[in-house]
């Protein structure tokens, strides 16, 4: 990022590479955000990038993302204005006035859509999001583990219909929103988790778009300086607050790919044959995100935990729905920040929440028996 308090035009492509890495394959193609991206602040000029303690303890942040299958929102591309009427909709159902906005995830387009409805509404983004990554399911964030409600969420399509939703808990409010998201063509924008400056400290994960905006500078600066992208990155990994469990898991081609949309999420899985140094076959569980890995059938990475696949020459993130038959491939396994590996966190978002019947190891210990 060129300084500490305002995101640039020239920041785009750092932070769309750097958010397609912590979606762990989703959150949707950065691509496309960045395309937003950039026709908004051709416009708008720098958008203020805000602390959390920049933040009023009364103020109003709302987070706001894509919600569906990463896959159609490839062919049904949002237009920035579905986010501006839901931003309306929920300040009208609060009563209050917005402040700032938020990623809700920091995974993949999800990272950038707030910076494209900051463009257009003249307001900051605070650096830091409900989850430290991407996932599948809009009650699994750190805002809903540890106490700030989902609701109103607000959704919107492409033909500017919109539902507000008030659910009587967040899961309630995840089948609603799922079920609204199918009915909207399987893709729509919302937002959701409309928060107050004094809940930020408790329940948010703070400097997680600086992380983004250091992992895309990384691998850009590695390929200028023609340095191994992959190790730069690692290092870099290693030395965050963050993202310090950080292990090259396989190498290989992509072999065979399984992938549907089923019930508003893309659903699937994944087989790597390995390479030199990489014998074996890694099959990977996709529902938007990457779910678990194994190696020859013994697991080595599992959510909350990241497991990232990456380009084996350039390093840049593959995505889900960027995921192709052939494909020379290395996958990354990465610690989830500790708000999500919390006994609390890990009754939201454990393994068993996704049909994995092992219990949750951290990748440093799985990697450690591997």
């Amino acid at each position: 990022m060129s300084t500490d308090t305002v995101f640039k035009a020239a920041d785009i492509d750092d932070l769309a590479r750097g958010a397609a890495f912590l979606g762990s394959g989703g959150g949707g193609d950065p691509y496309i955000g960045s395309l937003l991206l950039r026709e908004a602040m051709k416009t708008s000029g720098d958008i203020p990038l805000i602390s959390m303690d920049d933040v009023p303890e009364d103020a109003l942040v709302v987070p706001t993302a894509m919600i569906g299958a990463p896959t159609v929102m490839v062919e049904k591309i949002p237009s920035g204005e579905e986010a501006v009427e839901t931003l309306r909709r929920t300040e009208q159902a609060v009563g209050k006035k917005v402040f700032a906005l938020m990623p809700a995830e920091i995974g993949g387009l999800n990272a950038l859509l707030p910076f494209v409805l900051a463009a257009r509404m003249g307001l900051p983004v605070v650096d830091a999001d409900g989850c430290g990554r991407a996932v599948p399911h809009i009650n699994m964030t750190t805002f809903s583990i540890y106490g700030v409600p989902v609701s109103p969420v607000t959704i919107c399509d492409e033909h500017r219909s919109s539902v507000l939703i008030n659910a009587v808990d967040d899961l309630a409010a995840e089948h609603l929103a799922r079920a609204t998201s199918t009915a909207m063509g399987a893709a729509a924008i919302m937002s959701c988790y409309p928060i107050l400056g004094r809940q930020l400290n408790v329940a948010a994960i703070p400097r997680t778009i600086t992380s983004a905006l250091n992992i895309g500078r990384q691998i850009r600066q590695a390929r200028e300086a023609r340095e191994d992208p992959i190790e730069r990155l690692l290092t870099y990994l290693r030395s965050s607050d963050y993202y310090k469990h950080a292990y090259l898991l396989f190498d290989g081609k992509v072999t065979d790919l399984e992938r549907r949309t089923v019930g508003g999420f893309s659903v699937g899985t994944l087989h790597i044959t390995g390479g030199p140094g990489s014998p074996g076959l890694m099959e990977i569980i996709i529902q938007n995100e990457n779910l678990s890995a194994r190696i020859d059938g013994k697991i080595v990475t599992m959510v909350p935990d990241l497991i990232c696949i990456i380009d084996r020459e350039t390093a840049e993130p593959i995505t889900t729905e960027g995921l192709r038959y052939g494909q020379r491939v290395r996958v990354l396994g990465i610690g989830a920040p500790p708000l999500l590996r919390t006994a609390e966190a890990l009754e939201v978002v454990g393994p068993d929440k996704f049909g994995i019947a092992e219990p949750y190891r951290p990748i440093e210990t799985l990697y450690g028996q591997s």
